[in-house]
């Protein structure tokens, strides 16, 4: 059960009493689109092994297949004892990963045990975006960040109907899907009139 006393559904895994543990999960394949870095949200809860009997620690071995290239090793703030479960208490973690740049038409992501007592309870894979917008009169489509988030995207839009360029109108993407430095603009032309960022006739 979650917060709200919601049913969920995880993946588990608690062989802390065997050594030498290597558990994996993969997912489905999962296509690209037009990302060009990707995000990796993951919620697990994990339990502390010291509320388990009989059970000193984790193996510290490393296996990684060939084909997968790693990520990064996953560490848990917050752990749940005994205590906890009686409670139905769930203390749930949540980390984020960034994995780019990204130039095939998809992947997999793989998920690896060593030896904890752990619960996935969701993987969450997105990407950002700046959303189409009108601005100043001009229509700018959906644009995808550049990988290196230092750097913005240029954009030009494209007056709407009825209005013709006074500056060229832009806008710049942001690494975190947010239209940025909005330059230039649209009038309308001679005998339509501005109204919620349309040009329409005159009445």
């Amino acid at each position: 059960m979650d917060e709200l006393n919601r049913p969920i559904h995880t993946f588990q895994v608690c062989h802390v009493m065997e050594p030498n543990q290597n558990n994996w999960l993969r997912t489905n394949w999962i296509p690209r689109q037009a990302a060009q870095k990707i995000y990796v949200e993951l919620r697990f809860t994990l339990r502390d092994c010291n509320s388990i009997p009989w059970v000193s620690g984790t193996s510290n071995a490393h296996f990684h297949p060939n084909e997968y290239a790693k990520i990064d090793t996953i560490a848990a703030d917050e752990s749940f004892t005994q205590t906890d479960l009686g409670d139905r208490v769930l203390r749930l973690n949540t980390e984020v990963r960034e994995v780019g740049p990204i130039s095939r038409k998809g992947f997999y992501l793989a998920f690896q045990d060593v030896g904890a007592c752990i619960a996935l309870v969701s993987v969450r894979v997105y990407y950002k975006k700046c959303p189409s917008t009108l601005r100043n009169l001009a229509a700018f489509p959906d644009t995808v960040p550049r990988v290196d988030s230092s750097s913005l995207v240029e954009v030009r839009g494209a007056c709407v109907e009825n209005a013709e360029e006074r500056d060229t109108p832009k806008l710049y993407c942001g690494a975190d899907g947010d239209w940025l430095v909005p330059l230039g603009r649209c009038v309308c032309s001679i005998g339509y009139e501005e109204s919620d960022g349309l040009c329409l006739g005159k009445s």
